[in-house]
């Protein structure tokens, strides 16, 4: 194999990565968005927009919607962010190429575990979905996908 054909296959596996990077970035952006739509909707103890799809208000009034009267939506909120910081720094130095996928893996892991959980309560408990919550708990379990498949990729290269 020459040079120039390792060179090449090199570039593609990083500009590959770099997509899946960028992938996370916007679905970490979008799960952001919903959940500070959210967190406004539960501070402002307002009425989300649904357009006649799910029970918003059941969801949101729900005991489950707080915990220790800290909206869930602005822990998600929080995370997204942590997350989109991780996905930003990540090309800025050797430390954060390396410890920056693992984090953001952690947290996507976390957050979809989480997700479960609440759409458990949804389904099962509350008899409501939130279409909103769909949307936050897809963007974080593909964010943890895209992890998943980033680690493998990047230990495969090696």
């Amino acid at each position: 194999m020459s040079v120039k054909t390792v060179q090449s296959n090199q570039k593609t596996k990083m500009s590959s990565l770099a997509w899946l990077r960028w992938a996370s970035f916007g679905l970490a952006g979008l799960g952001l968005l919903v959940s500070l739509y959210l967190t406004w909707i539960k501070v402002a103890n307002t009425s989300a927009f649904c357009g006649g799809v799910g029970d918003c208000e059941s969801v949101n009034a729900s005991r489950y919607s707080e915990v220790g009267g800290v909206p869930i939506a602005a822990m998600g909120a929080a995370a997204y962010a942590v997350i989109l910081i991780l996905l930003a720094v990540e090309p800025r130095s050797e430390f954060w190429r390396q410890w920056s996928p693992i984090a953001v893996f952690g947290l996507g892991f976390a957050g979809t575990l989480y997700s479960a959980y609440l759409t458990y309560i949804e389904i099962a408990v509350l008899h409501a979905v939130c279409p909103y919550c769909v949307v936050s708990a897809i963007a974080v379990t593909s964010v943890f996908v895209i992890s998943v498949v980033r680690l493998w990729r990047s230990n495969s290269e090696s």
